[in-house]
């Protein structure tokens, strides 16, 4: 699992990539222009970006070059566009860029540079790079070990004492099965609270839970929840 930053203006192409990587296992961050992928980077260092060229505030090849005189060009950057010539994509490459992918970006060319960007980014670092704590990967013994039952419970879900606990369940989902069966169905349950608690309305669910309407309706028909809700007879 990897830390990736996606910064693009548009919404759509931002949407889409975060739930593409999001179904792969990796964490991530979106910035929709360069001052908060600025702000985004200061926080923490991404294992890998993806770097949109034409952008309204700063583009990015001007942010690749600022982060490479700053020496914050520590992790591979991989440039986007639906525009750039041939020079562009050269001149990023030149200045550091890991590699560049043309717009519309098809699924399997997104997901072979994401990997070939994250193998270049295991390579070893320098020292002062490596003090900084690296993430267990995640399993369950590490999970057991961090965190703590009312971490690990959804507020939603009454939490057992932990006596009574089985090891192995988070409330009704098992945790012994592929991680994204078991994302699946937490986000099944997940959704299907905030709409019973919204009594159904989109708009109302989009706001709690931080997602666009139309990528909100996607995960959701993604999931086999009903986004309507079923009226009686009576």
């Amino acid at each position: 699992m990897a830390r990736i930053l996606v910064v693009d203006d548009e919404v759509g192409i931002r949407e889409l990539l975060s739930e593409i990587l999001y179904d792969e296992g990796h964490t991530v961050e979106l910035a929709e222009n360069a001052a908060e992928a600025r702000l985004a980077r200061q926080r923490a260092r991404p294992d890998l970006v993806l770097l949109d060229i034409w952008m309204p505030d700063t583009d990015g090849v001007s942010l690749l070059k600022e982060w490479s005189a700053q020496g914050l060009l520590d992790m591979p950057v991989v440039m986007m566009s639906g525009h750039a010539t041939i020079d562009t994509a050269v001149e990023a490459t030149r200045i550091g860029a890991f590699d560049f992918m043309e717009k519309p970006i098809t699924l399997q060319k997104l997901l072979d540079t994401v990997v070939a960007g994250l193998k270049l980014g295991c390579a070893p670092r320098s020292a002062g790079a490596s003090a900084a704590p690296s993430l267990p990967p995640p399993s369950s013994s590490a999970a057991t070990a961090t965190v703590t039952p009312e971490q690990a419970v959804p507020a939603f879900v009454e939490a057992e004492p932990a006596a009574e606990r089985n090891e192995g369940l988070l409330g009704n989902i098992t945790l012994d099965q592929p991680l994204r069966d078991a994302r699946d169905e937490f986000e099944r349950v997940y959704f299907e609270y905030h709409l019973k608690r919204e009594g159904h309305s989109m708009t109302r669910v989009s706001e709690k839970t931080g997602l666009e309407r139309t990528h909100l309706y996607r995960k959701l028909k993604q999931l086999g929840i009903e986004t309507s809700r079923r009226r009686s007879n009576s």
